[in-house]
């Protein structure tokens, strides 16, 4: 009986394995490492890593496209030795995802010098030499990498450079020490634990109807315009800051508001963008910039817009001197936003 009950657990034990996802499959396994100092140490050997110098990734030019090389444990303790360093260093890393395979994925910044840091920087020219890459600020290049690289490099950079800004207790003034994974980082003088943390932005496209609003930053590259964007307040609900927002940048009270989406994004630190529709009273549509946060904003028909969409940008002047306005790339969730918006007047307008 003991023996009939026994195979029978391991059959449901064993269909319990098999009606698990492959994406339960795949949390649960990075919770483990999270959690797991060993079990972490274990991925990181059949694990691949992406390399960072100073915050900004190793990347390699193919085809007008950036790629993000991958690099075993065995050539990382390789190209350590042939620069003099101890293959301790590898525990600076931090875990970033793993695929459909458990194959653990790791970031390491070779170029940050700190006092949690096992090792000194070491020298990019030759690294990149070496490497036979260049290590390019993730801003300028987010744009001209795949979906996967884009997504991972920004997870990487984040954490990466929250480790280097939250190496001290707020408390005890101690130095705090990370888990192997990097996913949180303890103080020994009194165990607190601190978690690494996003900054939650409201991102918004305001439309009148028939028209939508967008703006520009100075620090936005020429001609770029976008949805409005701003960070919550403590205090705050995500609507109060969308309805704030609107009206301190550009002088509107938004009627309404219709959730979009939401993505990270790594700029400036680490954020969390939280994207909305809102709409504005009828007859009241007048803009009053706030030049504090913004070098100017415009209303936008649906045929200016659909037009931008179709650009790929950046443009350069035209004969009169005008340069024609373009909009984020397809990675931003700005662009999404907008796509939505002419999708949606485009769809309206056609008849019934």
């Amino acid at each position: 009986m003991s023996l009939y009950c026994g195979i029978a657990f391991k059959r449901k034990l064993f269909w319990c394995y098999r009606l698990l996802s492959t994406y339960v499959t795949k949390t649960r396994y990075l919770f483990e490492l999270k959690e797991d100092d060993d079990a972490c140490k274990k991925a990181q050997q059949t694990g691949a890593f992406y390399l960072f110098h100073g915050l900004a990734p190793l990347l390699q030019t193919s085809a007008h496209q950036y790629l993000a090389p991958q690099h075993s444990l065995f050539e990382l303790e390789r190209l350590l030795g042939k620069f003099g360093q101890d293959a301790q260093r590898i525990e600076d890393s931090v875990l970033i995802g793993c695929s459909e395979q458990q194959e653990a994925w790791f970031a390491l910044d070779l170029g940050l010098d700190n006092s949690s840091s096992i090792s000194a920087s070491l020298p990019k020219p030759e690294m990149e030499t070496e490497l036979k890459g260049s290590f390019i600020e993730l801003r300028k290049a987010l744009f001209q990498l795949s979906a996967k690289d884009a997504s991972l490099l920004s997870t990487a950079q984040a954490l990466l450079r929250w480790h280097d800004a939250h190496q001290f207790c707020s408390r005890s003034g101690q130095p705090t020490k990370k888990n192997l994974a990097g996913s949180k980082r303890v103080c020994p003088s009194n165990n607190i634990i601190y978690y690494p943390q996003v900054a939650p932005v409201v991102i918004t496209l305001v439309s009148d109807g028939t028209r939508c609003l967008l703006a520009r930053q100075s620090s936005f590259p020429k001609g770029m315009y976008s949805a409005l964007a701003g960070f919550c307040d403590i205090g705050e609900s995500v609507e109060e800051t969308v309805r704030r927002e609107v009206a301190e940048e550009v002088g509107l009270e938004v009627e309404s508001l219709q959730y979009c989406a939401s993505q990270h994004w790594p700029f400036p630190n680490s954020s969390l963008m939280i994207a909305y529709h809102a709409t504005v009273k009828p007859g009241q549509t007048e803009i009053q910039v706030n030049l504090r946060e913004l070098e100017t904003a415009a209303w936008f028909s649906h045929h200016e817009v659909a037009t931008a969409l179709k650009r790929k940008g950046p443009y350069t002047q035209q004969q009169n001197g005008t340069l024609p306005f373009w909009l984020p790339p397809k990675l931003a969730i700005s662009h999404q936003l907008i796509k939505e918006w002419v999708e949606k007047q485009t769809s309206s307008s056609l008849p019934a």
